[in-house]
């Protein structure tokens, strides 16, 4: 299957069009990734283009997976390095991109201001210290540059991933209902590699580091909702649940 490296004309940023091909692309996740992943990797060059100019920029992908996000990215003109922790991710599409490395976010095996963008796309989620992980990212990341933080919050529809929706009624709860029903754990199995990471949460992370002179908040956005409801996210209560998924993009100072 060709995978996409740009969105279709008729889906312009923003607009209500493109939220309802990412949501239709995102129904088949896991039985068609190529379709989703590519599809969301060029939607993300081009929502990055608006922070950032890519052209000869270095940029460290954390969660890069397959290598998805590395062709967009190299195809904008950026100098792609990823960095992804399972080794079955790193193979999903048969090999192992070039400039990839296996390795956790939450010890990043990158020198102090060493990239212009820190970017991480649906990794928050799947580590027990989200804060430590955005601070590595942060120390990666070289004065005036910036860091793209975007995951999935664990009130919305999709916060248990495949266990949804039953995870609202509790995280290993859904998960063992799964493996009862599979015969086998899920890929995203709460408490494993999959924890409740809230906006909120993420939030109060964001104004402490604002606080400290750490960033310059650049945009907080809900990822797939069209520009006229990005206003969701900043909404207590709601933003877990509307927001779906998440963006907080910052500029380091200093």
């Amino acid at each position: 299957m060709r995978i996409p490296t740009t969105l279709p004309p008729t889906a312009p940023r923003g607009s209500l069009r493109r939220s309802v091909g990412l949501f239709r692309a995102f129904r088949v996740e896991q039985t068609d990734p190529d379709r989703f992943y590519g599809l969301l990797a060029a939607d993300s060059v081009e929502e990055a283009r608006r922070w950032v100019d890519l052209s000869g920029a270095s940029v460290l992908d954390i969660g890069g997976g397959p290598g998805y996000f590395a062709d967009a990215f190299t195809a904008a003109g950026a100098r792609y390095a990823g960095l992804e922790p399972d080794a079955g991710e790193l193979t999903a599409r048969g090999s192992v991109g070039a400039n990839v490395v296996r390795g956790s976010g939450l010890r990043l095996p990158v020198a102090d201001a060493s990239v212009d963008v820190a970017y991480s796309s649906n990794v928050l989620e799947h580590v027990p210290d989200p804060e430590l992980m955005a601070d590595e990212m942060l120390r990666v990341t070289r004065s005036g540059g910036v860091v793209v933080l975007s995951w999935t919050p664990w009130l919305s529809p999709w916060g248990g991933h495949e266990t949804a929706p039953w995870h609202y009624l509790g995280g290993r709860r859904a998960a063992d209902r799964y493996a009862g029903r599979h015969g086998r754990r899920p890929k995203n199995d709460y408490g494993v590699n999959l924890f409740a990471c809230s906006v909120s949460r993420m939030m109060r992370w964001l104004r402490l580091r604002e606080r400290e002179g750490a960033v310059e908040v650049v945009e907080v956005l809900p990822r797939y909702h069209p520009s006229w409801a990005r206003w969701v996210v900043h909404v207590p209560g709601l933003r877990e649940v509307a927001s779906w998924n998440a963006v907080i993009v910052v500029r380091k100072c200093g």
